[in-house]
């Protein structure tokens, strides 16, 4: 996919605020106990977050798993984000689909309040990071 500087710069924070979105989503819904919802949205959340993040370097995965990979070889791996944070991403992802998609298990509080903050934190880093990409970008165009 190719995207000029505009493009890249509207994608990029369309995502971050979807990101923001789906966390405040996750979090107007924990009175009611709604753990699968809550479940999704903090991975939607982190997804955006992260995809948003790959754009920004100009990474751009067709697929969930795909996000997954490119974020741990380009992020996790070479250490801009902890191994701590790619862990997190993969399990809001399992606990995403175990909450979606399995027949046998409900989640539960004690699955899922203990992620509130670490997704939080984690949108919050790759926010950070994608918007100082975007801003590098930025800059090294007008030179």
């Amino acid at each position: 996919m190719s995207l000029n500087t505009e493009e890249r710069v509207a994608i990029v924070e369309f995502r971050l605020e979807k990101a923001q979105r789906a966390y405040e989503q996750a979090c107007g819904v924990v009175e009611k106990s709604y753990w699968e919802t809550i479940a999704n949205r903090l991975y939607y959340a982190a997804y955006n977050a992260v995809s948003a993040l790959l754009i920004a370097y100009g990474y751009f995965a067709q697929s969930h798993s795909g996000v997954i990979h490119l974020f741990g070889l380009h992020f996790i791996k070479t250490g801009i984000v902890s191994g701590e944070r790619g862990k997190l991403y993969h399990n809001l992802f399992t606990m995403r689909l175990t909450g979606d998609y399995d027949d046998t298990y409900g989640l539960t509080k004690d699955d899922v309040l203990p992620y509130m903050e670490p997704a939080k934190q984690l949108i919050q880093e790759v926010s950070t990071l994608a918007r100082e990409r975007i801003k590098e970008n930025a800059q090294r165009n007008e030179r």
